[in-house]
C-alpha cells in the first residue's frame, strides 16, 4: 500500500480557482443560448402570420389565376404585409408563382405551381 503525504491532501488555490473559472465558462455559455432561443422564439408570431399571408395570396391565385391583379399588401393581426409575386413559366407548362409577404419584423417565402391556361 502507498502512504499519502500531508501536501497531498486537499486542493490547492490553483485548482479552485481552474475550477471556478470552467464553471463560469460553462454559466455563460448556457445563459447565452438561452437567450438566443429567446430571440428565436419571439419572432415565431411575425413569422407564422406572413406563412398565412403568403398562403392565402397562393389560394388567391389558384383561384383567380396567376395573372390577376390582387393587391400588394394586406395586414394580419395588426400588422402589414408586402406581397410581392414573381411568376416563371416552367418546361412542363406550369406556372411556379413565388410569393414573398415580408413586414418590418419578419416575413416568409411561399412558391405554388399554377396550371398556365388560366
Amino acid at each position: 500500500m502507498r502512504r499519502r503525504l500531508k501536501q497531498d491532501q486537499g486542493l490547492t488555490l490553483v485548482e479552485l480557482a481552474v475550477a471556478v473559472l470552467v464553471l463560469s465558462i460553462g454559466s455563460i455559455a448556457a445563459l447565452r443560448a438561452t437567450d438566443q432561443s429567446r430571440v428565436v422564439i419571439g419572432g415565431s408570431e411575425t413569422r407564422s402570420f406572413a406563412q398565412i399571408a403568403a398562403r392565402n395570396r397562393a389560394e388567391e391565385l389558384k383561384l383567380l389565376g396567376p395573372s390577376a391583379n390582387l393587391p400588394s399588401s394586406v395586414t394580419l393581426g395588426g400588422q402589414t404585409f408586402e406581397l410581392e409575386q414573381d411568376n416563371e413559366t416552367t418546361a412542363g407548362g406550369f406556372v411556379k408563382s413565388t410569393i414573398t409577404a415580408k413586414s418590418q419584423r419578419g416575413g416568409a417565402l411561399y412558391i405554388v405551381y399554377l396550371p398556365f391556361n388560366r
